[in-house]
């Protein structure tokens, strides 16, 4: 770990990211490299109190701020990046939750168009105990409160998309983007397929923690301090992103309707053992139809996302994308 490049980065107010695809590079990256970089939390940092309202102070669509992004050197359509997440610290001892009107899952949206009022817009803020790693739950309305644990993630991270296309920094897809998934957290891997020269690595909106499916829409959301390790794997393709953990594969598949998303996410995780163990397609949908886990990571973005995990401990013990998730956990270990 001590030979690689080690890039910091900490961008200004105007240097931030707000779409995947268009936005010009910040740095350029020779992978493997390390990138030490501070994100801002998905409100910009404007709610900061429980009358800072989402709709009146943040400017739409300057929301969901991305840094980066990143010019990896030498990735080409074709090629996978791995982005392999060594710690993610929250960079403040607090952070802040909403409800924001015609947003979140369980409320009429500009989608699903009812005739109810809108769900009233409240600002829950939650305070950290870094010493024991947890964050505090405090009501609008009582006196109850809980302690749960921290669990830091990134519910962004992706790449510039296909065919010239820029995408809002609040969509997940093929590219990866805002998919909100809890595994996003240290010591996992993501892979992501590279569809224009350089990849365009960007991440952000950061989690202190967050429930499967972000149900109102809204994590516990602050600014973060991360160490990733990025590298490249030339010549292997990436349809849908996909993550490794010491344990675990996993894909994302993201679209709307939910059962679309579901699907693309199981598709992607069979032909991934088809294609890599040599398994015949059948007998990988059998495989993974009793061992898979299928935890949602988001029912409130512009598309959904659902993921699709299998225990390695159910695979054939060659390694996939290369060995690169073990090789990268051990840089990792190294540096820590």
């Amino acid at each position: 770990m001590s030979d690689l490049e080690v890039i910091e980065f900490r961008p200004e107010r105007d240097q931030y990211a707000w779409t995947f695809g268009g936005a010009a590079p910040v740095a350029t990256v020779r992978p493997p490299a390390v990138l030490e970089v501070f994100t801002e939390d998905a409100f910009f940092g404007r709610v900061r109190s429980e009358t800072d309202l989402v709709s009146q102070v943040c400017e739409f669509p300057f929301v969901n701020p991305q840094t980066g992004p990143f010019y990896i050197e030498g990735a080409e359509p074709g090629d996978t990046v791995a982005v392999h997440f060594v710690s993610i610290t929250p960079a403040r001892d607090w952070g802040a939750s909403t409800t924001i009107p015609l947003f979140g899952s369980l409320t009429g949206t500009h989608l699903t168009a009812l005739l109810n009022e809108p769900l009233p817009e409240l600002v829950w803020l939650w305070h950290f105990d870094q010493a024991a790693q947890t964050c505090r739950f405090t009501p609008r309305h009582g006196d109850f409160t809980v302690d749960m644990p921290m669990n830091p993630m990134h519910g962004t991270v992706g790449v510039a998309p296909a065919s010239l296309e820029v995408r809002s920094a609040l969509v997940p897809d093929a590219f990866g983007g805002n998919m909100d998934t809890p595994e996003m957290r240290a010591g996992t891997t993501c892979y992501l397929g590279v569809n224009v020269e350089g990849a365009l690595l960007s991440l952000g909106d950061g989690h202190a923690r967050q429930g499967e499916g972000e149900t109102c829409g809204v994590a516990v959301e602050t600014a973060m301090n991360t160490v990733l390790i990025v590298d490249l794997i030339k010549g292997t393709p990436c349809p849908w992103p996909r993550l490794e953990t010491d344990d675990y594969i996993m894909t994302a598949g993201s679209a709307r309707p939910l059962e679309d998303a579901f699907r693309i996410a199981q598709t992607d995780l069979i032909q991934w053992l088809a294609g890599h163990y040599g398994m015949d397609v059948m007998d990988a949908y059998q495989l993974v139809s009793q061992g898979v886990e299928a935890p949602l990571a988001n029912v409130v973005d512009v598309n959904y996302t659902s993921i699709a995990k299998m225990p390695k401990r159910y695979l054939p013990s060659a390694p996939v994308m290369d060995g690169t998730h073990a090789r990268l956990r051990e840089s990792a270990r190294a540096k820590s």
